[in-house]
């Protein structure tokens, strides 16, 4: 690489010194090496206790309350809780008339969608609009996010619909089914609720992006494809000319379809797609209505009840065989549930630039589904569509969402009756034209790019949704995802370094061909902690590393190995397991007639060497701070073969 020889790069690279260097040769003193500090052992309740704390409250919630009166200390506590009543002391005019135009514009979206996501759940009409009403209220008042809206979602919605038919025919057990639905959204308030109270959201990063990419776009085919049932359920017969009825739906299908387009060409037409579905409802239900297709074999919602939700709290199943139902079902779609939203609004967060914490969201996801269960709600959770039409729409804070859940409850009140003639087939369209967004190929040519593996993890996700069933692709996802993180504990990656030209820097020659190996030395970098689950691996492919090295020698190499350094910055911890392995690699590396030399143990790392007194049996001399340090050490003593 000809940057190499730069005078400026090089100053950059030769910031790692080689402090044997730092001699007054003149006056032939002994250079000056610097030993691997040893950390001070630290006291062992004060140790657990920074473990739990970089472990659950990394983000350190408590600073705000650091310093403060106790009744400051209260005042913060319920704002923690309920965020509105501190960003609402701002709030203004201005902020409002965002919001006001960004609640009105997700309305006209989440009303046609709402009634379309109860069919996929298999619950009536009404059952969608009621988790837009009750839920982005809860959430208006414990969220923090100011961009994501809260709703049914169709992947949600796929999947209730999926588990609970396998516990009872919504149909023909239409109570049970129904009872089964809100206890299982009860269950998947309480896993999100104590996710976050217990500070344990990382564990929705166990599903990994290429794994809900794949699951998603799984889950959008499989809609399309059950709604194509429902957009096509007309009879035969109806097939004449191109003015008959269904070519009336066709023609809503394209309207809808070309505000879509319009919108997304033009980013200050966000409103075309956010009112297209409802266009789409109001002109089919109207040609419907004049034309009574109904009698004619077209398939009509028929009934909507009128009025806000009714209570469903005596509907719970909370003893018996049922709640053990609710409790397994409520789990996977709380935890689906949680991994979109999440996404989303992290996603808009950093758009905005704003701070989002994920245990509160969980708290408050949470909250609203328990609360839900109990006001005839079923889950609901952030909309990647209704979000991202928020977002275009200029929302500034969580009230869009209130604004959005008072036109639902005016909806409910008043409008209900007119959605009697709307056909099943506009809303079977809006369906399809919204969940194809969900099949993100941009995004699986990214992943194919950057990672085999994980592309391994999207495509089993993809394949298990589209060929199997929701829970197969959704337990492939996980356990593809799992196996990922297995791999990479259990065989973590190790590397060969060789000294770039001119400078003393050591590096990975694959990366840096141009780097030179250093005659009777073997360099090798361990890039992992070593733990009882891979400290086996580390020793054998080190051995192996040296083993093709001496193989080397008896054809171009001068010199056998007779130093084997191992660069350990990267090794951030080390257990018991890890400490034999290297005690029984240090054995076999004697009889070979091999030193064994550390290079840069880190505090944790060097700490545990000198306790397992592992320092003593390889000698003190042999631990340095830079690899530079340690080939200065090993050179002089290399023997070149006779």
């Amino acid at each position: 690489m000809t940057s190499m020889g730069r005078p400026s790069d090089q100053n950059l690279e030769t910031k790692e010194i080689d402090l044997r260097s730092m001699s007054s040769s003149s006056h032939g003193q002994v250079p000056q090496v610097y030993k691997v500090a040893v950390p001070p052992r630290q006291n062992l309740f004060k140790e657990f206790q920074a473990t739990i704390k970089e472990t659950f409250f990394a983000d350190d919630p408590l600073r705000p309350f650091k310093d403060q009166s106790i009744s400051r200390k209260f005042i913060l506590g319920i704002e923690a809780i309920f965020p509105i009543l501190k960003w609402g002391r701002s709030y203004n005019l201005k902020k409002f008339r965002g919001d006001l135009i960004s609640g009105l514009t997700i309305a006209s979206l989440c009303i046609p969608q709402d009634i379309g996501y109860a069919k996929l759940a298999h619950l009536s009409p009404q059952y969608g609009l009621y988790s837009s009403f009750v839920p982005p209220l809860i959430y208006a008042v414990m969220g923090s996010s100011r961009d994501i809206a809260i709703g049914p979602v169709a992947v949600v919605s796929l999947l209730l619909g999926t588990l609970l038919s396998n516990e009872f025919d919504p149909i023909t057990n239409a109570e049970e089914y129904q009872r089964l639905a809100f206890t299982a959204t009860f269950f998947a308030g309480i896993t999100q609720a104590t996710l976050g109270v217990l500070r344990l959201g990382f564990l929705i990063d166990f599903l990994s992006h290429a794994a809900i990419v794949g699951f998603m776009g799984g889950a959008a085919i499989t809609i399309s494809l059950q709604q194509l049932k429902g957009f096509l359920g007309i009879k035969t017969k109806m097939f004449t000319t191109k003015t008959d009825i269904v070519s009336e739906f066709v023609n809503c299908f394209l309207i809808h379809s070309y505000y879509v387009r319009q919108g997304k060409k033009n980013r200050r037409l966000f409103w075309l797609p956010a009112i297209a579905p409802l266009i789409s409802v109001i002109l089919s239900t109207f040609f419907v209505f004049i034309t009574r297709a109904d009698k004619k074999g077209v398939e009509i919602v028929r009934k909507i009840e009128k009025g806000i939700n009714p209570s469903s709290v005596k509907d719970l199943y909370l003893t018996g065989e049922n709640l053990g139902k609710g409790f397994k079902v409520g789990i996977v779609a709380g935890m689906i549930a949680l991994t979109e939203a999440s996404a989303i609004g992290r996603t808009f967060a950093s758009m905005k630039d704003y701070q989002l914490d994920g245990n509160k969201e969980m708290v408050a996801l949470g909250t609203m589904n328990i609360v839900g269960s109990m006001t005839s709600c079923y889950v609901a959770t952030g909309s990647f569509s209704r979000s991202a039409v928020n977002f275009m729409a200029g929302c500034q804070t969580a009230v869009s969402n209130i604004v959005m859940s008072v036109v639902v409850f005016l909806t409910l009140e008043f409008i209900t009756p007119l959605f009697k003639y709307t056909p099943n087939a506009i809303l079977s369209a809006i369906i399809i034209s919204a969940v194809v967004n969900l099949i993100d190929y941009e995004a699986a040519i990214l992943i194919w790019k950057i990672d085999k593996f994980d592309f391994v993890a999207c495509m089993g996700a993809f394949f298990g949704v589209v060929f199997v069933s929701v829970e197969i692709g959704l337990l492939i996802a996980v356990c593809i995802s799992f196996a990922k993180i297995l791999l990479q504990v259990t065989r973590p990656r190790t590397a060969i370094l060789g000294k770039i030209p001119r400078t003393n820097v050591y590096r990975n020659i694959q990366q840096y061909p141009e780097a030179s190996k250093v005659p009777g030395v073997l360099i090798v970098r361990v890039d992992s902690a070593v733990y009882f689950s891979n400290s086996n691996y580390v020793k054998e492919r080190t051995l192996r590393w040296l083993t093709d090295e001496e193989d080397k020698v008896k054809g171009d190499y001068p010199t056998k190995i007779q130093f084997l350094i191992v660069e350990m910055s990267p090794v951030t911890d080390i257990d018991t397991s890890g400490i034999q392995a290297f005690q029984e690699l240090h054995r076999s590396l004697e009889k070979r007639g091999v030193e064994l030399v550390l290079a840069n143990p880190g505090p944790v790392v060097t700490e545990k060497l000198y306790a397992s007194n592992f320092v003593n049996a390889i000698g003190e001399d042999k631990i340095f701070l830079t690899v530079a340090e340690a080939i200065a050490y090993c050179s002089p003593k290399v023997v070149e073969d006779p």
